[in-house]
């Protein structure tokens, strides 16, 4: 089965000149349909970079992405993210897969709040590893920002792998992808988050999210993409200094996918 999973991840890499998994990670984002380029979290670690600008303690994560009907699909991810005087200072690490078929990420980046807009870039180190076939590592560069325009209305962007590396000898470059999106808060206790993601490659993908407080410690999340068609819901648990989520995925290939996240605040 292993040997079958294998081939089938070095197929998709060949035909997409990328690598075979998303990087988005955070429990908030997936029970959104991971419309979160418009939004303010620590999760903006691996998502908008523009997004860990506002954080005023120092914030760690870890997140686990369980995917049953995938074995060794599994994802799993960590970071920090430290506020100086200059602005946030934001890194992570990265994992999908198994012994004979996997990919690692170290990213590191910044950024900051410049009147309405924050801005934020970053560096990751992508290694791809294959039971037979060695590996191969590369360095790519992202960029984003996110403009609040009102109180209730904030819009975000951001490119993926600016650089396109190659990651084989014919020349197959990893793709870059363009992420634009709005945050719409109606009240103090509904987000309403969309946007538009486009390999530069293949047809885009349209997702849409919803976030309800229901609770001051508590709230629901749901979403939905249409490229693939996938069905997102998901919960949260906060406090001042810790916040819990958990979210689940449907699709009809993989039907469903679990992800569990913690944010925890350090008192400075």
């Amino acid at each position: 089965m292993k040997h079958v999973l294998l081939a089938l991840l070095i197929l998709f890499a060949i035909r997409a000149g990328a690598q075979s998994v998303s990087t988005l990670m955070g429990a908030r984002a997936n029970g959104m349909g991971y419309a979160s380029a418009a939004l303010f979290d620590s999760w903006g670690i691996f998502n908008n970079m523009a997004g860990i600008a506002r954080l005023d303690e120092p914030s760690a994560i870890f997140v686990y992405d369980l995917r049953p009907a995938l074995p060794g699909g599994n994802r799993t991810a960590a970071g920090l993210a430290w506020p100086t005087q200059a602005g946030v200072i934001g890194g992570g690490v990265f994992r999908f897969g198994d012994d004979v078929y996997n990919e690692s990420l170290l990213t590191a980046g910044f950024s900051n709040q410049f009147g309405l807009a924050a801005l934020g870039v970053k560096v990751n180190y992508i290694q791809y590893s294959a039971e037979g076939f060695g590996r191969k590592g590369v360095f790519t560069i992202g960029f984003g920002g996110i403009a609040e325009l009102t109180e209730q209305l904030s819009v975000g962007a951001y490119i993926t792998n600016i650089n396109q590396p190659k990651i084989s000898e014919d020349g197959e470059r990893i793709p870059t992808l363009l992420t634009a999106g709005i945050c719409f808060k109606p009240t103090s206790k509904i987000i309403i988050a969309t946007e538009l993601e486009k390999d530069l490659e293949a047809n885009a993908n349209w997702k849409t999210g919803i976030e309800y407080s229901f609770h001051k410690k508590f709230c629901a999340r749901t979403g939905f993409n249409l490229k693939p068609n996938t069905a997102f819901f998901g919960l949260g648990f906060k406090t001042p200094r810790l916040a819990i989520d958990y979210a689940i995925q449907h699709t009809v290939q993989l039907s469903l996918s679990h992800q569990a996240s913690v944010n925890y605040f350090f008192n400075r």
